[in-house]
């Protein structure tokens, strides 16, 4: 179970660091609202899952999804450059903590 709430807790990341950039600095209420939302729930699993998880592994984890997440959300929606030497680093971050969640 902590497995899955720390998956969803870095996908959680990906959300808020995709409602800052929306935001416009905390400009704008709706974006602003999501971010406060999504970064006490990130937050809250990766609290909750450190309880099972060992501390390095945990966060290395949690930020590797969110990372990942949030670079391919800026290719897929703000039309950031998807080069192939950009794609293959975010494999090599997804094997990473793939490699992470096996030797734990």
């Amino acid at each position: 179970m902590a497995w899955i709430v720390l998956v969803v807790s870095g996908v959680l990341e990906t959300v808020w660091a995709a409602a800052l950039s929306r935001s416009e600095g905390f400009s704008r209420l709706g974006p602003s609202l999501v971010f406060g939302v999504a970064l006490v729930l990130s937050m809250a699993g990766l609290a909750y899952a450190l309880r099972e998880i060992p501390v390095g592994s945990g966060y290395a984890v949690w930020v590797g999804i969110g990372a990942v997440g949030t670079a391919l959300y800026g290719m897929v929606a703000l039309g950031e450059p998807a080069t192939a030497m950009r794609l293959l680093c975010l494999v090599a971050i997804v094997g990473g903590v793939v490699g992470l969640k096996f030797l734990h």
